[in-house]
């Protein structure tokens, strides 16, 4: 699926692809936002470049000479995107190929920060002159949204914080879940963050020609080491929270593991007099006694209670 857009007026709309053929709108189109191409528009794209279009492998590699560089196509930058599926964040990297007058994004997946600049694309809201300074745009509007979902992990962590510290016969199983889920969240924005991280360093040093726009990445770049550091402390009270959640559950273990072993002391007396008397020796002199059988009960009830109130007086109960 291919959605194109060009500069008006300097704000980005979108060109309609129904009224025109695809060769044509691709040559007018300042962005072409493409998502899954079929195989037509592929190639369309490929005359376009006159190179052929990244695969996903390629995309996905981590070298930063196979994610950041220059050829005759023009600037690439292959940047790492956060999404949302089945309720946990994943990651997905974009194609970015920057040219002197057209911008070419290309992914596998919808993204929340493409779709949110398509709607703001379509309202007039996206002021850009160039493509160089609509993709600074797309790359300033990542790092917010990924400030915006660091902020609901901060949320959350707040509510797990209250439901281990603080809420009494609460589940420390979810809590732990819940945790987990915070912790793998933080770690896909830290890395978006240090991906975005390298390629505004990359940029600085090839968009040389638009002083207004290194002011800018280097806006991104202050905003980012800002998040960074929120991160790590996100990172803190995570680990603080799974260490306090692991404790309160091992003295819980701990207290039912008590109450067996208090128990165990308490009927062991008995039990050894019940063993005494149940020996079959025939010279035993309480076997002839008329309250030997409740003599045997009182021995073993006073055995059993004195270790209780042992417990109790040390304050072990």
């Amino acid at each position: 699926m291919l959605k194109l857009f060009r500069f008006e007026n300097g704000v980005i709309g979108e060109i309609a692809t129904d009224d025109e053929p695809l060769n044509q709108a691709l040559n007018q189109a300042h962005w072409v936002d493409a998502q899954e191409p079929e195989e037509l528009e592929r190639q369309g794209l490929q005359n376009l470049m006159r190179l052929d279009l990244p695969v996903s492998d390629e995309m996905e590699e981590i070298e930063a000479s196979a994610r950041y560089f220059v050829d005759q196509a023009g600037i690439h930058v292959h940047s790492m995107f956060l999404t949302q599926s089945e309720g946990r964040h994943t990651t997905s990297s974009v194609a970015c190929i920057l040219q002197p007058n057209r911008l070419i994004t290309i992914r596998d997946t919808e993204l929340a920060d493409f779709r949110l600049l398509r709607m703001r694309a379509r309202r007039g809201q996206v002021e850009s002159h160039s493509p160089a300074e609509l993709l600074v745009t797309l790359l300033e509007q990542k790092v917010e949204n990924l400030a915006d979902n660091l902020e609901d992990i901060h949320r959350n962590l707040e509510n797990t914080s209250y439901l281990v510290l603080e809420e009494e016969n609460s589940d420390l199983e979810e809590a732990i879940a819940q945790l987990a889920k915070s912790e793998d969240s933080n770690g896909k924005i830290r890395l978006c963050l240090m991906d975005t991280q390298r390629a505004i360093s990359f940029l600085l040093r090839h968009l040389r020609s638009y002083p207004e726009l290194q002011e800018s990445c280097r806006e991104i770049m202050r905003d980012i080491d800002t998040l960074m550091s929120h991160t790590t402390f996100l990172f803190d009270k995570i680990n603080f929270l799974m260490d306090s959640t692991q404790g309160f559950i091992n003295i819980e273990q701990n207290q039912i593991i008590k109450i067996f072993s208090i128990a165990a002391v308490v009927f062991l007396p008995p039990t050894l007099v019940a063993s005494m008397y149940g020996m079959n020796f025939v010279n035993m002199p309480e076997l002839q006694w008329m309250l030997g059988y409740p003599w045997a009960l009182g021995l073993m009830l006073v055995s059993g209670i004195t270790p209780y109130l042992l417990f109790k007086y040390k304050g072990w109960l």
